[in-house]
């Protein structure tokens, strides 16, 4: 188990609706390889940060269950958050051939998946040490992954922004069109925010120029989110948002290349949707042992 706050709820729930997507009949190709002892090693193709392996035991036992086969043992040679290297060994799955096979897609595509995640954060996190940035996700995740997801991100060396809409207030361009203007949505967003039953919670408003950030500013903001502004005028949000006690995010396109210049504008936090919405899945395999023939 690594020491990033694994949702095991969540996990469990997800792998619950893997397993019967996969298998909601059976399956009858593992079915005819049968319970013969069988090992396999979970390996890395390419470099990364690799996540989920805290959850293959519960893939194992929930395959195991539901299709009334042995238990199988997830033996892990590493932890997640961990950075791993070509051909490495993450984990070796051991017991009847039949539990192993059924369980294989669901393990890989969801350690591949969110190892992705952490890789695609941990580059991010990488490029931006040193400057005082905070490499943060967004709400654009897969639905009913969300949990595992950000859990991904924190593996990767990632904070986590809001998990839900009821965690913190943020006025975005919709909200600001809804009501007419920077000032209003952030009044009646500091009004509700203060007396909220879990809160009182933070105001982040969303920002597409300085005008707007004076606005924004001006209400009394607690943090600003410039969205696709130009680096100038980022630095300039930070140097006005310093001086009104406030911090700044920055949001916008930002990918590996990018978010080393953005965060020497000076910004706290860096919000970056596409290390979950487009991390590419890392590449890990699972290798089989051979299975004794029959006869």
């Amino acid at each position: 188990m690594s020491g990033h706050d694994l949702d095991r709820a969540a996990w469990q729930e997800v792998v619950s609706r893997a397993v019967a997507e996969d298998m909601p009949g059976g399956d009858p190709t593992g079915a005819a390889v049968g319970s013969r002892p069988a090992r396999a090693s979970l390996v890395a193709r390419d470099a990364g940060t690799v996540c989920g392996l805290a959850g293959a035991q519960e893939v194992l036992d929930q395959v195991a269950s539901r299709l009334g086969t042995g238990r199988a043992r997830a033996g892990l040679s590493c932890a997640d958050g961990d950075r791993v290297l070509p051909g490495q060994v993450l984990a070796v799955l051991s017991g009847p051939a039949d539990t192993l096979l059924a369980a294989e897609r669901t393990l890989l595509n969801l350690v591949t998946h969110l190892s992705g995640v952490a890789t695609a954060t941990a580059a991010l996190v990488a490029e931006v040490e040193g400057t005082g940035a905070t490499v943060r996700d967004t709400r654009k995740t897969l639905p009913g992954l969300r949990a595992l997801e950000k859990y991904a991100v924190r593996c990767g060396g990632g904070r986590n922004h809001r998990m839900s809409l009821s965690d913190a207030v943020l006025v975005k361009d919709n909200h600001v069109a809804a009501l007419g203007g920077v000032r209003p949505a952030v009044a009646a967003a500091r009004s509700l925010a203060a007396t909220w039953p879990d809160g009182p919670l933070s105001v982040e408003v969303e920002v597409d120029d300085l005008a707007e950030l004076d606005e924004a500013l001006g209400a009394g903001a607690d943090l600003v989110l410039v969205d696709n502004m130009p680096l100038a005028q980022v630095a300039e949000a930070v140097r006005r948002a310093r001086a009104a006690g406030a911090r700044v995010e920055a949001s916008g396109g930002i990918r590996p290349g990018r978010a080393a210049e953005v965060a020497a504008t000076g910004v706290d936090f860096i919000a970056v949707g596409a290390i979950t919405h487009s991390a590419p899945a890392l590449d890990i395999g699972l290798d089989w042992e051979l299975v004794q023939p029959v006869g």
